[in-house]
């Protein structure tokens, strides 16, 4: 299973309140401290509630398994990724996106240590959850640029191909690269 797989079923079962939301945040913010000290091979379901000061039946309230926490976490950075270039040019949310991914701990971490993971990235179901939350967003980003929407499985691929990328500083130039190359809405688009 990938990092972005089954997220319609597994790893959503929130319930409606505020305390069950801020335990599953404080749930996914340990579990990104830990992948980033850690990676995922070494963190437990027992790490992650320790950390988040949550007993392990807790945890499981949220998640089944370790691979349901992973997959939420990367579906929540992916939103936290995509709030922060909200109302951007589209090239620099474009660049802004890259950067973050390009240099996020946990995912940097993951990619030194168990590249595997990240390679289940890419192999995930275009209709896992973290995939759908990337459309989404680069599909927003699109049409808020008057790009036609439809680009936003490119966009997404190329984001992807930034996940530990070895050098970060090619995201700037690739980015307006890829910004020059995205068709503008048209009327049929609209």
């Amino acid at each position: 299973m990938s990092l972005l797989d089954e997220g319609e079923t597994r790893g959503t079962r929130v319930r409606a309140g505020n305390a069950m939301g801020r335990t599953r945040a404080s749930l996914l913010d340990a579990a990104v401290r830990l992948v980033a000290e850690r990676g995922t091979r070494r963190t437990s379901m027992t790490d992650i509630a320790q950390a988040a000061g949550i007993a392990k039946g807790t945890l499981y309230n949220h998640f089944r398994n370790k691979d349901e926490v992973f997959a939420a976490l990367v579906e929540a950075e992916i939103v936290l990724i995509a709030d922060q270039c909200r109302g951007l040019p589209l090239e620099d949310a474009l660049a802004v996106a890259a950067i973050r991914l390009d240099t996020h701990p946990a995912l940097r971490r993951v990619a030194d240590d168990d590249p595997a993971s990240l390679a289940g990235l890419a192999g995930a179901p275009p209709e896992a959850a973290g995939w759908r939350a990337a459309r989404a967003a680069a599909a927003d980003a699109l049409t808020a640029s008057g790009r036609d929407p439809r680009g936003a499985e490119l966009v997404v691929r190329w984001l992807a191909s930034h996940i530990g990328a070895p050098d970060p500083g090619d995201a700037e130039a690739s980015a307006r690269l890829l910004s020059a190359v995205l068709p503008l809405r048209t009327l049929a688009t609209v």
